[in-house]
């Protein structure tokens, strides 16, 4: 793929989030898209986007697309957040990458992590605190408690 093949991808992609999120908008409210923190189309090297365009340059097909299933999970989370219609097997995605999560996880896989860490940081095994207490927090909202 070519950069301006890129450049045209992605902003569909922008635009198939808003039409996600404000479709019953008239209005597009003052919400800053999730498309503004994963990509952009002005420097090749822009380092202030989770992918700049060198990165997805890069990438074979099966990367990119793993890239823009992580982005659209975050979009639709972010609708859901937004609307009121989180369910139970819906969870915040950057607490699941903060475990080593995929965002296609079960509660119990979330469990299993959370056990696995726990005994790796958990400051009686010599692990730090401060990771065993951020982990902890994490846990937690992540089961709902």
């Amino acid at each position: 793929m070519d950069l301006e093949e890129l450049k045209k991808k992605l902003r569909e992609i922008k635009r198939l989030e808003k039409n996600i999120r404000f479709y019953n908008c008239s209005k597009e409210r003052n919400i800053k898209l999730v498309w503004d923190k994963f990509f952009s189309t002005k420097d090749i090297n822009d380092y202030s986007v989770k992918y700049n365009l060198a990165n997805l340059l890069a990438m074979d097909h099966k990367s990119f697309k793993e890239v823009v299933n992580e982005y659209f999970y975050e979009v639709y989370y972010q609708f859901y957040k937004e609307s009121g219609l989180m369910g139970e097997n819906i969870f915040d995605p950057k607490l699941l990458s903060m475990l080593g999560l995929s965002a296609d996880c079960s509660m119990d896989d979330i469990k299993r992590r959370f056990r696995e860490l726990a005994k790796k940081y958990h400051p009686d095994c010599g692990g730090n605190s401060e990771s065993f207490i951020g982990l902890l927090e994490a846990y937690e909202k992540l089961i709902g408690k």
